[in-house]
């Protein structure tokens, strides 16, 4: 087939723009060929099993999906029955970005707190947490944080761990979306099970396509009494890869060296370069602490759409001229420089 597209074209708009590491192709490759059992009966769930365990923590499982959103709708629908709702910042991508889908498809109600970082805390939490006995009130049966949040922030393992006392003590379980918990690993230096079980979280997405993976996302339970109907669960949702071994695969490349934490390091350290890069030029404000693989950076408004023209990326707030610039594991210095060139001569400033 002949490529219909620019294969040295590189965005800041999302990491999900990115291809897939060269190590996940070639994992897909040699998974390929051949008839193994479907449904998860096969060596290379079998071996990613055995690496959630060796990152997780002993007795975690999990449970391959297709997509993000299946994997949180899966996880929250097996940690809340059908009369519970979730406490979520409401920057979160499970309230803003999944169509509903934890409330129409997984019938739970999301209970939002504003958060100026993305972040929630034990005192954010309490603001929706209460009226349980309530008839009328959506009973707050869980918490869902993620890592990293929507606006790039990472949670420490004593902020997580915080949370989970928290909601603990009150009676309710705690879902991390971890679509880019190899992002907050890289950041804060925390191993995936410091940052998850070690520190009380009941249940992870554990992400992988905005890492590098071509598709594919999983379900870990930490809670030793599993997640209840996840097996059932996760075929109801549509989130059963019948070809489960390629999924698996392409875990197994990330987890089984380093290649899961190499990645989210260059990506991360992109976004340091451009924030280095922008945080001192006229009329640019850096808003978020840059802690992970995104930048957040009001620019002045003039110059936007012909920046954009030229290094693609997305709008975060159009009425302060907020944008989003977003790093993959492939983004190159090349890019950086290119992007920061292109702000700087708009901005009118000499190099």
């Amino acid at each position: 087939m002949t490529p219909l597209h620019d294969p040295a074209l590189h965005s800041f708009a999302s990491d999900n723009y990115s291809g897939a590491h060269p190590e996940v192709i070639q994992a897909l490759a040699d998974a390929n060929g051949g008839h193994v059992a479907s449904y998860g009966a096969d060596p290379y769930t079998a071996r990613f099993s055995e690496l959630v365990e060796q990152h997780f923590g002993a007795g975690s499982a999990v449970y391959p999906v297709l997509t993000g959103t299946g994997a949180n709708v899966a996880a929250l629908q097996a940690l809340v029955p059908r009369w519970g709702a979730v406490i979520c910042a409401s920057t979160s991508h499970i309230y803003t970005d999944e169509g509903g889908a934890p409330e129409r498809l997984g019938g739970l109600k999301l209970l939002s707190v504003p958060t100026p970082d993305g972040k929630l805390t034990p005192d954010l939490i309490d603001r929706q947490a209460y009226g349980w006995g309530d008839q009328q009130r959506p009973q707050p049966l869980a918490v869902s944080i993620t890592q990293t949040t929507e606006m790039g922030t990472a949670y420490s393992v004593s902020e997580i761990r915080a949370i989970t006392q928290h909601a603990h003590s009150l009676g309710m379980t705690v879902h991390l979306d971890g679509a880019r918990i190899a992002n907050a690993a890289a950041s804060t230096g925390a191993t995936l099970q410091q940052m998850t079980r070690d520190a009380g979280v009941d249940a992870v997405s554990f992400g992988g396509t905005k890492n590098g993976l071509l598709f594919g996302e999983s379900v870990v339970s930490l809670s030793d009494a599993g997640l209840e109907g996840i097996t059932y669960i996760r075929k109801m949702d549509a989130q059963l890869p019948s070809k489960m071994r390629f999924v698996s695969a392409q875990f197994v490349a990330l987890l089984e060296g380093d290649l899961w934490l190499r990645s989210a390091q260059h990506a991360n350290a992109l976004a340091l370069r451009v924030r280095d890069a922008l945080v001192d030029l006229p009329g640019v404000t850096i808003t978020q602490a840059v802690e992970a693989n995104a930048v957040f950076v009001v620019l002045p408004k003039p110059i936007i759409e012909t920046v954009r023209a030229e290094h693609r990326f997305y709008d975060w707030n159009r009425e302060t001229g907020e944008v989003r610039l977003m790093c993959s594991f492939d983004t190159t210095t090349d890019d950086v420089d290119s992007l920061v060139a292109s702000i700087r001569r708009e901005l009118g400033v000499l190099s």
